[in-house]
């Protein structure tokens, strides 16, 4: 994954911040510091390890919360002196008990997108009497694309009569159905965003 030797240990004697990255959603979670020992062991357990600068010992996140953070991948900068960690974490990453230790929620909106995806995911198995999602996904996709083409006119419709406030409740029926129909067809909004990017690159 990584060659923890080829890192720049001697230019902040001995540690190296390490930016921790939402694996899915993409947004910053936390920041810290690790030395050799940590690295290893993160990459030893899968799980991201710190070192305390307070306590001077390493520490695994949510060793005592429960909310781990998974290791996805290690990446080092230009300079081999700072590292990016893609992780997924189990539950709030921030002692606060937030998604980000870094400010308002409402700055990662594209981040919930991915955790609304995560969700539907889940509900496959759900009981059908407590999750309409549980039986859309159940009825399948034909079914799921007739209901999302019903929303897409309703969006519509609300766009026509200039209604900001029944545009906004519309479209939001609208992308949660289509996040249904993605799962439903073994498609994710991943896809979707590749596809865009793709379209992007070769744009005039």
């Amino acid at each position: 994954m990584i060659d923890i030797n080829s890192l720049d240990w001697q230019k902040m004697d001995g540690l190296l911040p390490a930016i921790i990255q939402d694996a899915e959603a993409g947004h910053v979670l936390m920041l810290g510091y690790m030395n050799a020992e940590a690295l290893a062991r993160t990459i030893q357990i899968g799980k991201v390890t710190f070192f305390s600068r307070s306590k001077q010992r390493l520490w695994t996140k949510g060793e005592t919360s429960g909310n781990v953070l998974e290791l996805v991948d290690i990446a080092p900068d230009c300079d081999n002196d700072a590292l990016l960690i893609s992780a997924r974490p189990a539950g709030p990453t921030c002692h606060l008990n937030t998604r980000t230790c870094f400010g308002s929620e409402a700055r990662f909106a594209m981040g919930f997108l991915d955790e609304l995806a995560r969700v539907i995911r889940g509900r496959r198995d759900a009981d059908f009497e407590s999750s309409y999602t549980s039986r859309l996904l159940a009825d399948g996709p034909k079914r799921i694309a007739q209901k999302l083409g019903e929303e897409g006119v309703e969006t519509a419709l609300a766009a026509v009569a200039g209604d900001a406030t029944e545009l906004a409740n519309e479209a939001a029926d609208l992308v949660y159905h289509l996040l249904v129909l993605l799962e439903s067809s073994d498609a994710s909004l991943a896809d979707v965003i590749d596809v865009l990017a793709e379209r992007h690159a070769v744009s005039p």
